[in-house]
């Protein structure tokens, strides 16, 4: 049975506490959800994601459409049986890839013409096919298929998105229906729709009145983070959170810098994901206290500290930067694993830290706090860079 419950508001914003209750786990929101694009967040063990605090993360109906296949997954009694992942699962529709491979594909009015970038065979998604696909992957949360409008767009051209996107959700519906809401494993899915309408504030507006008639258990803020700025992401934001139902959550997909998190939190958004703090340790870049840290630059050559000393990680009690900087430079597996599970470890509290100063009514506070720490680490970064060119002048 799928709950949600509103448990803390803040007086100083729209941001609000809740628990999220879902078949294979139940959350306390605000939650970031690491991705899992292809059944798994790369780099990390299911265990390490559960010992992290994390109970939901998310894979993706395209990627895991083409391989392994949703009928091997349906075999194996869905993908959290298949990937050893006993917490909650949110799929995505492949409504971000109709943005991300355009030019693999041919939007008709049936749905969306593929061609694989794995093997060049075709593909055909329709709003009923996305459906089946995500009954069969059987996802706690599965998405509507939508259309993602790049930006800059023209205004017509988001209208012409936003309504196909409108009638994609109400077929979704309709299906998700007959399949009587459920997982093929049993379980009930809570479909979410998906609000478009790119940075204009009329068919932002349309957009959430017209899924919000459709009555989703929940409801999702898409197309942002694809070149707006910030204060345009921010204000479609708050147009979106204003119409939507305050008893059910708000999703606001692809967006998660630790200040694009709390700048929706405070307009009343719940859910987040992003691939950020995985691939950019990938690349040897981690999120600390302090700002972000490249551990690429030599300056870290015989830097012994922790990788954050604010942080009680097992990576940051274990390890220091010149290791783990050995590491990348060796190009050693390790190094993208310490690297992803101390961005995970960094997100996870700054989620929790996030919920606390909600419940306490702190959380302009906690922000302020936050920020000082960034502006802090952003200075001494500047004064490092200062110092090297120095010398080598």
């Amino acid at each position: 049975m799928t709950a949600f419950t509103i448990t803390a508001r803040c007086a100083q914003s729209q941001a609000r506490c809740a628990t999220l209750t879902l078949p294979h786990a139940t959350l306390e929101t605000p939650v970031f959800m690491p991705v899992g694009t292809q059944a798994t967040v790369k780099a990390m063990t299911p265990g390490e994601l559960a010992e992290l605090g994390f109970r939901i993360i998310l894979g993706n109906t395209y990627h895991l459409h083409l391989r392994p296949g949703e009928e091997l997954l349906a075999k194996a009694g869905g993908l959290h049986r298949f990937s050893g992942w006993d917490g909650a699962l949110l799929t995505d529709s492949g409504g971000y890839q109709v943005f991300s491979l355009n030019k693999l594909r041919r939007i008709g009015a049936e749905g969306v013409e593929f061609q694989s970038h794995i093997d060049g065979s075709r593909h055909l998604f329709s709003p009923e096919s996305v459906m089946e696909i995500q009954r069969k992957i059987g996802a706690d949360i599965i998405m509507a298929f939508d259309e993602c409008a790049p930006f800059p767009c023209e205004e017509s051209y988001a209208r012409e998105a936003m309504e196909r996107t409108h009638r994609w959700a109400e077929r979704c519906r309709q299906r998700w229906a007959q399949a009587e809401r459920r997982a093929a494993g049993g379980w009930e899915q809570a479909l979410f729709g998906i609000v478009q309408g790119a940075t204009f504030r009329a068919l932002r507006e349309e957009s959430a009145r017209t899924l919000t008639a459709m009555d989703f258990p929940g409801y999702a803020i898409g197309g942002l983070a694809v070149g707006e700025s910030q204060a345009e992401r921010n204000a479609a934001i708050a147009w979106c959170t204003a119409l939507l139902p305050e008893e059910k959550p708000r999703y606001l997909m692809g967006v998660g810098t630790p200040v694009d998190i709390l700048d929706a939190v405070e307009r009343g958004v719940d859910m987040f994901d992003c691939v950020l703090p995985t691939r950019n340790a990938r690349n040897a870049q981690v999120f600390t206290s302090a700002g972000v840290l490249n551990l690429i630059n030599a300056r870290y050559t015989e830097d012994f500290g922790p990788l954050d000393p604010a942080c009680r990680c097992a990576v940051c009690r274990r390890h220091c930067r010149a290791y783990v900087r050995h590491l990348f430079k060796a190009n050693e597996i390790l190094a993208s694993r310490l690297t992803t599970y101390h961005n995970l470890a960094f997100y996870a509290g700054l989620m929790q830290g996030i919920r606390e100063a909600i419940r306490a009514n702190r959380l302009a506070e906690f922000r302020e706090r936050f920020l000082e720490g960034m502006r802090a680490g952003e200075t001494q970064a500047a004064d490092l860079s200062a110092e090297t060119a120095a010398a080598t002048e």
